[in-house]
Parts: structure tokens; sequence; C-alpha cells
């Protein structure tokens, strides 16, 4: 006798393989006609059409439009049904909490942003939460139920063994030891918490720089310095949730800071991090500074003008920068032995391949191992974006899964 229908091997279980294979290539290539699936599957002519019989049955496919411009007969298109689904992401800063809810297909079909600032705000932290994520819904034209599953993304990390947020004494709020049974209260969704450069991580593996890489550190510069340790295909996040937070690593050529937690930096953040990039302009006699608003933006600023302009001053601004970034990259790479660095965050990104080619050649002389460098590729939200790819991934395992 057969195994049961749960059983691997069974004609549910690789009917549910086939559909899933299907929706996947529909996600990643777009309207396809069933022909083209049958190709792209190995699936005979028959089957092929089965299955999209069945999907577009379940409400996973839609029929849309046939194809043109070859010889014979038009054939009909299919694609995933982006209502068979949606997910959510939020951002957090201490600023603002950004929010963003995403079909199946993954294009964003809400916004919303939602001014927090800082201990002013007579808003707890679960009511800025839900009135981010309810703009964020109203703006996709929903209800807080058609929500699936929503990741949030801070700084720093909650502690697996204690539920505590670590690393983020800078994020008013978010420290009481019941917010995350409050929120899972207040919440009608599975929700999930990852550091916020984890997630830009996610982004770029999904989407960005380092598709196709198992094995690679993003380095992070904007508000704090922080990274990203992907090791064969999976997040490190360590035993606290701390792994990654390299702004308290100690460096040559900076202070040693002591007591980092309360001062919530350490040696390679005041290094080179954005609230280092304008005192070291001015001890390098840059005159036109930017001043006023968040450091980061003037870092950004910085770097972009050092990295056009590549002379006197700027030259040397981005030739020290270079330096610092690639002297704590030199014990990532030490201990890790990378594929690949992606430079990530808009103290890094700003630089673009002047920055890149810096620190790379900086980096070839510090370190024995030599991963090569990239610029991320993911520039809008990236936390976000990664946010949403990360409940998206869940979600699709939900629905997609046709064995049930």
């Amino acid at each position: 006798m057969a195994g049961s229908a749960g059983t691997p091997g069974t004609p549910r279980v690789l009917r549910a393989m086939n559909d899933r294979a299907a929706l996947d290539l529909l996600l990643a290539h777009g309207p396809l006609s069933r022909t083209r699936i049958g190709k792209l599957t190995g699936l005979s002519k028959p089957t092929a059409s089965q299955l999209l019989a069945r999907l577009e049955a379940a409400g996973l496919v839609l029929a849309t439009g046939t194809s043109e411009g070859r010889p014979g007969p038009n054939a009909q298109l299919y694609v995933v049904n982006p209502g068979a689904g949606y997910a959510a992401g939020l951002d957090v800063t201490p600023e603002r909490i950004l929010a963003a809810v995403a079909d199946i297909t993954g294009r964003t079909v809400g916004e919303y942003e939602l001014p927090t600032p800082g201990r002013r705000s007579g808003r707890p932290v679960v009511r800025q939460v839900t009135d981010a994520l309810d703009g964020a819904v109203k703006a996709a034209g929903l209800a807080r139920d058609d929500v699936r599953r929503l990741v949030i993304g801070t700084p720093g990390a909650f502690d697996p063994n204690t539920g505590r947020l670590r690393y983020a004494s800078h994020l008013p709020g978010w420290h009481s030891p019941s917010l995350l049974d409050e929120l899972a209260a207040a919440l009608p969704m599975p929700v999930e918490y990852e550091n916020d450069v984890n997630l830009v991580a996610i982004a770029e593996q999904r989407l960005g720089a380092a598709q196709g890489h198992e094995d690679f550190v993003l380095l992070w510069n904007e508000g704090g310095l922080g990274a990203a340790l992907v090791l064969g295909g999976r997040l490190h996040r360590g035993w606290t949730g701390g792994a990654g937070e390299v702004g308290f690593l100690p460096v040559p050529g900076a202070p040693l800071v002591r007591q980092v937690t309360k001062a919530n930096s350490g040696g390679y953040q005041e290094l080179a991090g954005s609230q280092a990039l304008p005192e070291l302009a001015r001890e390098l006699g840059i005159k036109d500074v930017p001043t006023g608003g968040p450091y980061t933006e003037a870092a950004a600023t910085l770097v972009e003008r050092a990295a056009a302009l590549d002379e006197g001053p700027y030259r040397r601004l981005l030739e020290t920068y270079a330096t610092g970034l690639a002297t704590g990259l030199a014990s990532l790479v030490s201990v890790l032995d990378p594929e690949l660095v992606v430079l990530s965050g808009a103290s890094l990104t700003a630089g673009g391949e002047p920055l890149r080619a810096l620190v790379q050649a900086e980096l070839e002389e510090l370190a024995a191992s030599r991963p090569r460098l990239v610029v991320g590729d993911v520039h809008e939200h990236p936390v976000l974006r990664g946010a949403l790819e990360s409940a998206l991934a869940a979600t699709r395992d939900e629905v997609f899964d046709t064995s049930r």
C-alpha cells in the first residue's frame, strides 16, 4: 500500500512541489504561458494544464491576456494573483516608524510614515506600532486582518533568552520586558522582530548585490555602524542577537571605549561612524562642513563631495575614511573569511566606486583573506524592503502550500 497523503513521493506531495515550482517561476519571470511553464518545470503539457487549472481554482493564479508577436495562435498567459496574500514590514528608528504593505508578488501597495520624536511623544510603543501599521493598511485599501504576517526591524536586537531589546539604548520606550507580549496581544497576525542591518542583508541577498552568495558580510553605516553576517546562506544572529554589533569593536586608531552599552558606542563607531566624519573634515581643513540636520545627512554629503572632487582635503578625507573602515573590516574578514562584503547605508553608498576601491585596496593590505567588496544595490528604504521580503517569504510558504 502506498504511503499516506503526507508522505514524500506521494501524488499530493509531488503536486504541491510542482505547484510551488510553477508559482516561484511566475514570481520570478512574470506572465508565462502553459507551454513555457511546462518547459521550465519539465512537466508535460497535460500536467502543466492540470497544474494551472488547479492553481486558478485555488485563487493563486490569474489568466491575464495572451502572448503576441509569435507565429501561430496567441497563448494564454498566467500570473500570480496579487491578492492571494499580503505582508507588512516596519522600519523603526528613534525619529519615525516607516510602515509598508506588499501583496504576495512583492509589490508595495501601501506606505505610511509615523513621526516618533523621542521621549516627547506621548504615545506608547504599542500604539505607535499599530498606528503605523494601520496607516499603511489604510493606504493599501485593506483591513488589518488582511495582513498575514508582520516583520518589525529595529536597531539592536531582541534577546531570544529574555525578550528584551539590547544594543539600542537610543530607542526610547522599546525596552519594557513585557513589550513583545503586549504587541502580540494587540496584533492579529504573527509578528517577527529582526535587527535592521540584518534586514538590509536580506534585501541585498534577495534583490541586490548579494544575490547568489551564501557567505557575505554587509557593513552598514548610517545612524550607527553595524554589520550583518550571512554564513552558509543563513543570518548569524549570535546567542543574544548581538552578532554584527561591530560599532562596539575596539580598533587601532581610536581610544579604548569602556562601558560601551552606556555610551552606546565603541572604537569602530568612533573611528569610522557617520558622526566622526564632520569633525574629521574640519581637522583636514574643509571649510564648508554641513551643519544642522541629522549627522548622517552631513556625513553622506561630505562623502559624496569627496568622491566627486577627489583632490586636496577631500581626497584625504576619503582616504582616511577608507582606512578607518578597512581597519574594522580586517577583523571581521580575518575571523569569518567571507566571499563578499557589501557596503551599505548612506555614509557608504554616497562614496560609490571611489570609496569602494580605496577600502578594497586598504583591506588587501590589512587582512590575509581578500573578499570582493561591492556597493549595495538596494537604496530606497533598504531596512523596510528587507522586512517586507522576510515577511513575504513566510507568507508565500503559507499561502502557496497546496499539499494541505
